[in-house]
């Protein structure tokens, strides 16, 4: 395994703790809500000898990260910040929070820019409000991020006009069974960007970099490989 370089960044009312393995073109992983950041090792002991420079940050309120995840506009913030810190070119793989993040960030074109590339990872900008209520009461998590999920559910038509300018490459991928993510909501997002890939990974529900992490892994390299990605 090849040893992780602590990493560290200041945000308006939070600092953010990650680390970086590997070198080479830069992944930027970031974590669903209720995860953190150690959640990707798996998945980056199979990216880094396959040439990829992996970078994992526990988000705010997450992990060894403080600050609060009450509001989703510091969320995507602290990703835009990230990317900044990061090489230009670097491609943002996010997990449910993660890619709604990521989604927010890239609203700012000088963001996007610095971005060749965007997974989703059982995510999708076109949320239907009552479907993520059931699927957290089921998982026992209604009472838990309540106000971030509020705050982003109230801005799904925004997250999906950003995702609809996104003229990146973008990876779909998906859960098995377990995912909350439905047929018509793929449709939905080739809608908005016709372009996009999409992925669906056997065995894995809504957490896919926990469930089957060789499989995600496996899928993101065969999307963007480290001589493409450099290229």
């Amino acid at each position: 395994m090849v040893d992780a370089l602590a990493r560290r960044l200041v945000r308006p009312g939070a600092v953010l703790r990650g680390e970086e393995r590997g070198a080479g073109p830069t992944l930027l992983l970031l974590h669903a809500g209720g995860e953190r950041r150690r959640v990707w090792t798996p998945v980056t002991d199979v990216l880094v000898p396959a040439g990829f420079r992996c970078v994992a940050f526990d988000q705010r309120g997450h992990g060894d990260s403080d600050g609060s995840p009450r509001r989703f506009g510091p969320c995507a913030g602290d990703v835009a910040a990230m990317v900044r810190a990061e090489p230009a070119g670097c491609v943002v793989v996010g997990a449910s929070l993660g890619g709604l993040a990521a989604i927010g960030a890239l609203a700012d074109p000088e963001v996007r820019s610095r971005v060749a590339g965007l997974v989703l990872v059982d995510v999708v900008p076109g949320v239907d409000p009552t479907r993520v209520r059931d699927f957290l009461a089921r998982q026992g998590l209604s009472g838990v991020y309540s106000e971030l999920v509020e705050d982003i559910l109230a801005q799904v038509s925004r997250l999906r006009r950003i995702t609809a300018e996104l003229g990146l490459p973008i990876l779909l991928v998906r859960g098995g069974a377990g995912s909350p993510v439905t047929d018509e909501d793929v449709e939905d997002l080739r809608c908005l960007a016709p372009h996009v890939t999409v992925s669906r990974v056997p065995g894995a529900g809504h957490l896919v970099a926990r469930d089957q992490p060789v499989a995600l892994a496996e899928t993101i390299c065969r999307t963007f490989s480290p001589a493409a990605s450099a290229g």
